[in-house]
């Protein structure tokens, strides 16, 4: 690969680190994603601790959760034992396994945790009943926005399933 290539690359991957680590996700896993998607050829295991420079075990973690959020695919080659990975390149399914799993999980337990405060904060007799008030106002008002973007989640996802069974529908396939 020539230089210019190779510093285009690097300079990818490495902005899909960025990114992958400003949405709390761990650096070495955009970067594995970039290496993916950037090869023209299924990669290994070995091969991508080659090509970004971390541990077998980062490596091996990250494409798990990389495989669970719908953004890899491992692949067999015949006659070999390796597991080798190619990228999901449609991005829309990547925001539904993304959203999927980080709404399951963390988003759920926030929202949970910030109904619970309030309620513990509406029960709280103070002394400094303008406190609490506040309080309760800055909760509720987070506790909402939370609901909202729970919804909003919910529609995107709805609505993309629709459109999924009524591109399913127009070519006669049928989930079973």
């Amino acid at each position: 690969m020539n230089q210019e290539l190779q510093q285009a690359r690097d300079n990818f991957i490495q902005g899909l680190s960025r990114i992958s680590h400003f949405w709390g996700f761990p650096k070495a896993m955009g970067a594995i994603y970039g290496a993916i998607y950037l090869s023209p050829d299924l990669l290994s295991l070995d091969e991508l601790v080659q090509q970004v420079g971390v541990s077998k075990g980062a490596v091996s973690t990250n494409v798990r959760t990389l495989e669970r959020l719908g953004m890899v695919h491992k692949q067999l080659q015949l006659g070999d034992r390796k597991d080798y990975y190619i990228a999901e390149t449609d991005f829309w399914k990547i925001v539904r396994g993304v959203l999927r799993e980080r709404e399951k999980n963390e988003f759920d337990l926030a929202l949970r945790t910030v109904g619970e405060s309030l309620e513990l904060v509406k029960e709280i007799e103070s002394e400094d009943q303008e406190l609490a008030d506040f309080y309760q106002e800055r909760m509720k008002s987070m506790q909402q926005f939370f609901n909202s973007l729970d919804n909003l989640v919910g529609t995107l996802i709805a609505l993309d399933n629709l459109r999924l069974g009524a591109v399913q529908n127009l070519f006669g396939k049928k989930d079973n």
